[in-house]
């Protein structure tokens, strides 16, 4: 028979039943704290101790056995974009606590990273109203550049190059310099000339080079553009293999090219790029520098089917991008990634670090710019319809022979604005170019060596390739150089060629590039 539970008022005066007695006695239970509760208890400060002594160790020791994911490729905004997310994407690469970068088998990797960081001075805040630009907003320039510092020095990069970076604004110059210098940065920077406001920013982090040389480039050309050179050095050898290293020695630059508002453009960016072979093919010279690789990094305001691009991949620079996704320099290929969105809301593919290893063969430095220059010819010229016949014809001119003269060729390059103005071809550029193209020499140019132009068939030889692998034939001399071991654009959509709406840190994509280095066997060069 059930019963209901009666509770006492709460008023009663009742006495509680007493309790029954315990059947344990307190030995046994100080017993059973001792050898069953307390190690839970103290189990995890004592691995905390232990954990925090063995790390105190290997930093005295020298240990850097514990790898961590490769911050360095981890973006301002993650996978998707939403910048405020504070967790980094993670990527395939892992680096050292020390720093330094390394692959998942255990050799050095060198990280480098390029980024237009868009001068506040240039960033447009109503698209109806261009004059209002975030430089009247200190609230506004200060907190992208200071998002953008953060991220930089978060993923620890060893080279970092920057352009459109502000040295017109003293407070925002001082608050990258103190930040990186503080983090271990040599920075170098560099104003466009004629009072432009922005330019370039070079930082190298101490702890993994020394500069041995700083050289500046004023091109005092039409879009007052400039270019860096630095001659760098590892501070700690490179291991090479169980019994060789070396203490690598690198050469950097950090360029921006002009953006090409028309076509007649074209041959002013490919002369800043001239003009930067050259000065980089005189330093390596006079310095006896011919078997050191070569970094280009850049905002090079041109896509792979540019003249440009085409320019140093004659000169033996290979895209670290492309080589890391496996893409050729096919058209197929041509629009796979992007890595800027332009002021006319065009997407495209222009940041680039290019590659030079001292192994690799190129064409004579003149020769590969006559022919750029020729391609450039050759656009303009199909830009107006213009067939085979019909652009011999049009070079030809009034001749009645079946050939050009140079004083016809000058013509048709001034009806081109290619020559006659501040920014096209000089007189000695011409008469090089003509003379290039009159093989013969009899001071015209005849249906066949026009043909040879016209197809870039007049000068296609060029030294196979050296081995990376050891090679008894010939003679040969040792050199260092890199392999690209990956290579990634951030954001990350920029990668299937979209432009994410919600990124605004930059109208430029951030290109990272990690490089390892390799023995080469090859002939001695003479620059």
């Amino acid at each position: 028979m059930n019963q209901d539970i009666v509770y006492p008022p709460a008023n009663s005066a009742q006495e509680p039943e007493p309790r029954p007695k315990s059947h344990f006695n307190r030995t046994i239970l100080f017993k059973t704290f001792i050898f069953c509760f307390l190690p839970f208890i103290i189990s995890p400060f004592l691995l905390a101790y232990l954990n925090n002594n063995n790390n105190n160790n290997n930093n005295r020791s020298g240990k850097n056995s514990e790898m961590v994911m490769l911050t360095g490729f981890s973006d301002i905004a993650n996978v998707d974009s939403t910048e405020n997310e504070p967790v980094p994407f993670k990527g395939t690469i892992l680096r050292t606590k020390t720093g330094y970068v390394s692959s998942t088998m255990g050799e050095p990797c060198v990280s480098c990273t390029t980024f237009n960081i868009l001068a506040p001075i240039y960033k447009r805040l109503d698209q109806q109203n261009h004059s209002v630009r975030e430089s009247d907003f200190k609230a506004f320039w200060l907190a992208r550049n200071e998002r953008i510092v953060d991220w930089l020095l978060y993923e620890r990069f060893f080279i970092i190059c920057l352009q459109e970076f502000w040295v017109g604004n003293e407070e925002l110059v001082h608050m990258y310099e103190e930040r990186l210098g503080a983090a271990g940065y040599d920075t170098f920077k560099l104003a466009r000339t004629n009072n432009r406001g922005d330019g370039l920013l070079t930082a190298i982090h101490k702890e993994y080079f020394k500069i041995l040389n700083h050289r500046e480039l004023l091109f005092n050309d039409f879009g007052d553009r400039v270019a860096q050179l630095l001659h760098v050095q590892s501070v700690v050898p490179f291991s090479i293999n169980q019994i060789e290293s070396v203490e690598q020695e690198i050469i950097i630059v950090n360029t921006h090219l002009l953006f090409p508002h028309d076509s007649s453009l074209s041959i002013v960016r490919l002369h800043q790029v001239y003009q930067i072979l050259q000065y980089l093919e005189t330093y390596q010279r006079e310095n006896k520098l011919s078997q050191l690789p070569v970094i280009l990094c850049g905002d090079w305001n041109g896509s792979k089917r540019g003249h440009v691009y085409k320019f140093l991949r004659s000169q033996g620079f290979v895209s670290s991008y492309d080589i890391a996704h496996e893409y050729t320099d096919s058209d197929a290929d041509a629009h796979k990634w992007v890595s800027h969105r332009n002021h006319r809301g065009n997407i495209c593919g222009v940041d680039f670090i290019w590659l030079r290893n001292p192994n690799k063969s190129r064409k004579p430095l003149k020769i590969s710019w006559a022919e750029a220059a020729f391609g450039i010819i050759k656009y303009q010229l199909q830009k107006a319809l213009l067939t085979e016949n019909d652009a011999f014809a049009f070079l030809r001119a009034d001749n009645n022979g079946n050939y050009i003269t140079y004083s016809a060729f000058c013509d048709a390059l001034r009806q081109m604005n290619l020559t006659g103005l501040s920014h096209g071809l000089s007189f000695q550029e011409t008469n090089d170019l003509w003379v290039q193209a009159d093989t013969d020499g009899n001071g015209v140019l005849d249906y066949e060596e026009f043909k040879r132009i016209w197809d870039s068939t007049w000068s296609e030889h060029m030294d196979e390739d050296c081995s990376l692998e050891d090679s008894n034939e010939g003679i040969a001399e040792e050199a260092i150089g890199f392999a690209v071991k990956n290579a990634v654009l951030f954001p990350r959509e920029v990668e299937k060629g979209i432009w994410p709406e919600n990124y605004s840190l930059s109208d430029h994509a951030r290109l990272t590039a990690v490089f390892s280095p390799v023995r080469l066997r090859c002939s001695q060069q003479s620059l």
